[in-house]
């Protein structure tokens, strides 16, 4: 469908822009006739970003790294997704009106449901940004009380661990927990520590599952680690496809129909 002066803008603000969004969105847009328009951006002005979402009528924004807190004085209301975590990964747009939502949560507990992971086993967390605060308290609330943060900045690290009842440490050290969650940008395509593990071969090796939030590639490093010990692996791809499936309902009103979805992770993944 070509643009034209009616045609409802999307957009993503992230540190480095992705294509994934912009794909799935542009695809869904296009095979639900729908006359919308997705594309991602980066901003140094945070603030003047989120004012021209509100002053240029854009419908809807996807917030990714590094801009998920910061994001949030910026806009007039906050649903409980984000108020609890204090992290956003969305903006809608009505009139001018913008709240906020973390549908980055909402795919965390679906897929803790999906893959019947079990509450009573221990588990560590790597990270301690924006993206860990959503993943964090999704645990928590699907009831994992046995939980340890691991992260560098140890006073961010210290309060998402509070925050949620879990433990803080600096590095895993000789913890051996059943649940290895990666939420930082270890293994991400591009970045300084691409080829690098989120956790050492000897925790993979003793872990049950295997969780990695990085999306790009959908294969990190610590995913073919673990496929390769045979472990329960769970991707980044997938957090990323119910996350954009929980955006694109809310920009447009409109939810696709599973066969549908399917296809436009198919064409975004290239």
């Amino acid at each position: 469908m070509t643009p034209s002066k009616d045609t409802v803008l999307c957009i993503s603000l992230a540190g480095r822009p992705g294509t994934f969004g912009v794909r799935f969105h542009n695809h869904l847009y296009e095979q639900l006739g729908l006359d919308y328009y997705y594309k991602a951006m980066t901003t140094q002005d945070l603030p003047a970003a989120v004012g021209g979402i509100r002053a240029l009528g854009i419908r809807g924004c996807g917030v990714s790294m590094p801009y998920k807190e910061a994001s949030i004085a910026l806009v007039d209301e906050l649903d409980p997704s984000v108020a609890a975590i204090d992290s956003l990964n969305t903006i809608v747009n009505t009139d001018g009106h913008l709240k906020a939502y973390n549908t980055d949560y909402i795919a965390v507990r679906q897929l803790i449901e999906q893959h019947d992971l079990d509450p009573r086993q221990t588990f560590a967390l790597r990270g301690s940004g924006g993206m860990a605060k959503a993943v964090a308290c999704a645990f928590r609330d699907a009831g994992f009380a046995l939980g340890t943060v691991v992260a560098r900045n140890e006073d961010a690290g210290r309060q998402l661990a509070s925050n949620c009842g879990y433990e803080w440490r600096a590095s895993l050290g000789e913890l051996r927990p059943s649940l290895l969650v990666n939420v930082t940008p270890i293994g991400m395509a591009g970045g300084a520590e691409a080829q690098q593990l989120a956790f050492a071969e000897e925790a993979i090796e003793d872990a049950q599952t295997v969780f990695d939030v990085v999306a790009m590639p959908a294969r990190t490093p610590l995913i073919v680690a673990a496929e390769g010990r045979g472990k329960q692996v769970i991707t980044g791809l997938e957090v990323i496809a119910l996350q954009a499936l929980e955006q694109f309902v809310l920009y447009t009103g409109v939810r696709p129909s599973r066969e549908q979805v399917e296809r436009a992770v198919a064409f975004a993944r290239g």
